[in-house]
């Protein structure tokens, strides 16, 4: 992720019994103190006690007000909003981070829905603020925003005004936001609860995540039970997950509705930044690329000596042999790689170990997958992990610190302006894991090695870019039919999912009938419509990002740490600038899927090297 919590969905990390190999994941774990000042759970309803109080201060002292603010008034505000956030920040992190690490507790879920509860209740208290800032002349905006000693805000306030439009009556915000927690959020803790709980018939029942893992297995026919089990485990909960997703749709339709979006993707380009030009242009740029993927799924086949692979054969190792790594020899190779590159960076990404801002082990009940939350800039980021022992893992580790290190060296810039929109947010993860991916390449001893390697970024590509958009494509037909037609049948979803599935694959890969419910862990689908895109978008302005380090070498070190550091203070556009890309050059797009074609033709040629076809 990514901006906020900063949720990963680029690699899905497999829950695995901790074995010899990665005992030294087991003992790192986060100590989420810094965030609650040592007071455990306690110390979450003080913050949202001080936060209420504060709000309704702030709100006796600035409501109805705004029009006559000047620029040393606007300033005073805005620090004092940014002190309350700062605050309900803190509360809502650690109460989201101890639920990320232990689902299954009743006394975490019950903190995380108070906090949020909580947090709704300042926010409406707070609402009077933008409502009033959105209602402003441009021309009265622009004055104020020109005043001394508000950089710290404005970007953050010129981008508040283009929802203006779409801005509801004071008292119907109101109601939006008190409604949101019983709403939208409980309903996407419901599926992630579901989804979390999903027990797989293999082994006597495993978890999700531990089933996911065995299709990367050698062994075809483990991996063909695997998927077979995975199926059957998601059937009991898929008419409940179904519904959950269209309760979501509709409300969703609803807002937009209310709000006058003129279609369902509106806010979310409005949040990224991003045109709908720009982003109808991405998408069609990548989907105009399938056969990138499609040509390495048949490379693929060749290797494993199948006719055509089926779903369940895409994430297949290449190797005979899985290549194991231990949390403590990854943590070394991501922490020289980092180094190497820069010390500044390297300095804080060595912070992450040193002052435990890392939750490493696999535990059942545990979140599934791998992020790192910025929490708030007076804090610090924290990176979740799944740990599994695999050297996939030491990848997914230089990922999300990346995304750490972004999070890190913005939080100078304030609570405003730390986090950059989605479409910016993996420039540092996909950075840093392609550094990281390149010291492996290095040390790889043979063609065979080289090729498993390049399996797993090629890969890593086509999860990020390729089916993320697929993803998207599917989203998009969910919604615009669910607007249409009415409540969708879990049939229904399955459809479509196999339908963006199928173009994806063309003739590379057969799309099983059970593959068909496998939309319904997605959480991303319900907890944040239309974030996917933004992997695809993130992944190829990297790759071009990193293409430019190639080019300049060391002397693209300081512009690469400005950009980070300017964090969400400026618009992407302007981002892309410091490091020397041009996000509007209509040839963008086609520059980052050139990279991936190199690499493949790489893999094809270590593929031929090797023996492996």
């Amino acid at each position: 992720m990514c901006g906020g919590t900063g949720i990963d969905a680029r690699a899905i990390i497999h829950r695995v019994t901790i074995t010899s190999q990665d005992q030294d994941a087991a003992a790192i774990e986060w100590d989420l103190d810094p965030l609650v000042d040592g007071g455990g759970d306690a110390a979450v309803g003080s913050l949202l006690d001080e936060a209420e109080s504060r709000a309704g201060a702030f709100a006796d002292a600035y409501a109805g007000k705004l029009g006559e603010f000047d620029g040393a008034t606007l300033k005073e505000a805005a620090t004092e909003l940014a002190a309350i956030y700062e605050l309900v920040g803190r509360a809502g992190s650690y109460a989201m981070l101890r639920f990320s690490a232990n689902t299954e507790d009743p006394a975490t879920g019950a903190l995380l829905q108070a906090a949020q509860e909580r947090g709704a209740a300042v926010e409406t208290r707070l609402l009077f603020f933008d409502l009033e800032w959105q209602a402003l002349s441009d021309d009265k905006a622009e004055q104020l925003l020109e005043s001394e000693g508000l950089e710290f805000v404005a970007h953050h306030l010129r981008v508040s005004r283009r929802l203006g439009p779409h801005r509801l009556s004071e008292p119907e915000e109101r109601v939006m936001t008190e409604l949101r927690v019983t709403g939208r959020s409980a309903w996407s803790r419901l599926f992630e609860e579901q989804v979390a709980a999903v027990e797989v018939p293999l082994d006597g029942g495993t978890g999700l995540e531990q089933a996911l893992s065995r299709l990367f297995s050698a062994d075809r026919e483990e991996r063909r039970t695997a998927a077979e089990a995975i199926t059957e485990g998601l059937r009991p909960g898929l008419r409940t997950r179904a519904y959950v997703f269209n309760t979501l749709l509709q409300e969703k339709a609803t807002e937009d509705r209310l709000r006058k979006f003129p279609h369902w993707l509106a806010v979310r380009n409005i949040e990224n930044e991003a045109s709908d030009e720009s982003v109808e242009a991405l998408v069609e740029a990548v989907r105009g690329r399938y056969e990138i993927a499609r040509r390495w799924y048949r490379l693929k086949a060749r290797i494993l000596g199948l006719d055509k692979l089926a779903d369940y054969d895409r994430n297949a190792s290449v190797s005979p042999t899985e290549e194991l790594m231990g949390f403590g020899e990854a943590r070394d190779l991501v922490l020289e790689t980092y180094r190497s590159f820069s010390p500044q960076v390297g300095d804080v990404v060595a912070r992450f170990f040193d002052d435990r801002w890392i939750d490493a082990p696999a535990r059942q009940g545990k979140r599934n997958g791998a992020f790192s939350a910025s929490t708030v800039p007076s804090v610090h980021p924290y990176v979740m992990l799944n740990w599994t022992g695999k050297r996939r893992d030491a990848l997914v580790l230089a990922h999300e610190l990346g995304h750490g290190v972004h999070q890190a060296l913005a939080a100078e810039r304030g609570i405003f302006h730390q986090n950059t929109p989605l479409t910016v947010a993996e420039t540092a993860s996909v950075f840093g894991e392609t550094l990281t991916f390149g010291r492996l390449l290095e040390q790889a001893p043979d063609a065979a090695s080289r090729l498993s390697l390049l399996a797993e970024s090629i890969e890593g590509s086509i999860a990020t870019v390729f089916r993320q958009v697929a993803m998207h494509t599917f989203e998009n037909a969910v919604h615009t039919e669910r607007r249409s037609g009415g409540e969708l049948p879990p049939d229904r979803f399955g459809e479509l999912w196999a339908e963006s599935q199928d173009e994806l694959f063309g003739d590379s890969v057969e799309v099983t009938d059970g593959y068909r419910s496998w939309w319904s862990y997605v959480h991303h689908f319900t907890a944040a419509p239309g974030y996917v895109y933004a992997y695809a978008y993130g992944q190829l302005l990297a790759l071009s990002v990193y293409q430019r380090y190639v080019d300049e070498g060391e002397s693209f070190v300081p512009s690469y740490v400005e950009m980070l550091s300017a964090g969400g203070s400026l618009p992407p556009e302007e981002l892309g600038r410091i490091v020397g890309v041009d996000l509007t050059d209509p040839g963008f797009w086609n520059a980052g899927l050139d990279l991936v074609e190199r690499q493949l033709d790489d893999a094809e040629a270590a593929a031929a090297d090797s023996g492996a076809v």
